[in-house]
């Protein structure tokens, strides 16, 4: 069986498979190809991978000849179009927004396994690229945000004056947003917290930040960590919390997206002409829509003094790391599809391969998509 990593497209700086984690799979009789460069970015070398034991293999042999091949983004079409009927692709492709391309590998009779989908139980912690690739995202937004803003972050006492804490607010406290939580306290700041799971109140104020309560909430138990619809009644609740907050707030990082619909408005255009001149929004679910009504995915906007940055990529900012634990997260899923001889086994048993698996046989067969995405087996 031959596992193949191939190179990113311009934009993502992460790689697929670091070495350590190759020299492992080689050890498993595992053959691994890699992409000449594919590393380059996160600063692997070819020759790193070699030594790891991976022979470098052109895009062209890798497309045409390789049994499982990992690619973190989406591949072109004239990527997958290269490929063999029956073989498998692996990474983050967002399946839930993608229900076109979703259609066309299935007709193209791929196997795709999209690990952004994989089920958020305790046995897949180890697993989870949401969880491993959010902490880091969440811990950039706070640098990024340190880095724009125009004042001090810390509370500083000097002979010519004292300098106040800077107060961030953070809207959800997933993993991305308890990161973020973490890393604005280590810099000094004064943090507020909304999330509409009361169940986080607790380790939120573990971390030293304030939580903000609205009554009412639409339980999110089984959402996997992400936001769910809520009602009308608390919606108004919400946003009257919110604007209060944000109006004293000099940093809000903002987090909260749904599955397989466009991330939730919490900050209006209103309240962002209530915030403090040279105040700055982070918002990390902009590929999604954004949690602002003024955020641009992948750009930077100045709305009445306030900056807003929309970047739901931060995670590639730590190309290095980012790596090496989606690498590690990668590693465990093959072990469960990849016996001892080195051979590819789908064990649709399984409920971590069955969670994960998007298209099979012709067929788009993740329960998911199915149910929140019609337009994606019709």
């Amino acid at each position: 069986m031959i596992l193949a990593v191939l190179k990113e497209k311009a934009g993502e700086n992460r790689v697929s498979l670091v070495p350590e984690v190759i020299k492992q799979l080689v050890q498993q009789k595992v053959e691994v190809w890699v992409e000449p460069g594919a590393g380059a970015a996160a600063f692997y070398t070819d020759e790193a991978y070699q030594e790891a034991g991976a022979q470098l293999r052109s895009r062209g042999d890798i497309l045409q000849q390789a049994d499982l091949l990992l690619s973190i983004r989406p591949p072109d079409q004239e990527d997958w179009q290269l490929t063999r009927k029956g073989r498998i692709w692996m990474g983050i492709y967002q399946p839930l927004y993608n229900p076109a391309l979703m259609q066309q590998w299935a007709a193209r009779e791929l196997t795709v396994f999209s690990l952004d989908t994989i089920p958020r139980t305790t046995r897949a912690q180890s697993m989870d690229v949401l969880s491993s690739q959010a902490n880091i995202a969440g811990y950039k937004a706070v640098l990024l945000a340190a880095y724009t803003y125009s004042r001090y972050f810390p509370m500083f006492m000097t002979a010519a004056g004292s300098i106040p804490p800077a107060k961030v607010l953070i809207l959800g406290a997933g993993v991305a947003g308890l990161q973020a939580i973490a890393t604005a306290r280590r810099l000094g700041a004064v943090v507020e917290v909304f999330d509409t799971r009361p169940a986080v109140k607790e380790e939120v104020m573990s971390l030293g930040a304030r939580f903000v309560e609205v009554e009412g909430a639409a339980d999110a138990s089984k959402a996997g960590g992400y936001a769910v619809e809520q009602s009308a009644d608390y919606q108004q609740k919400q946003e009257a919390k919110i604007a209060e907050s944000a109006a004293k707030a000099d940093i809000v990082i903002t987090t909260a997206q749904i599955p397989g619909k466009p991330a939730p408005i919490l900050i209006s255009a209103a309240m962002i002409e209530n915030m403090r001149k040279g105040s700055v929004i982070i918002d990390l679910a902009a590929a999604t829509g954004g949690n602002t009504s003024v955020t641009k995915n992948g750009a930077t906007v100045v709305h009445n003094g306030v900056t807003i940055i929309g970047n739901s990529d931060l995670a590639g900012e730590a190309p290095a790391d980012a790596s090496k634990l989606y690498a590690r997260n990668v590693l465990n899923f093959l072990k469960l599809i990849i016996n001892k001889d080195g051979n590819i086994e789908l064990n649709f048993n399984d409920d971590l391969v069955k969670g994960t698996c998007i298209t099979h046989q012709g067929a788009i067969v993740n329960e998911r998509v199915k149910q929140l995405q019609p337009a994606a087996v019709s």
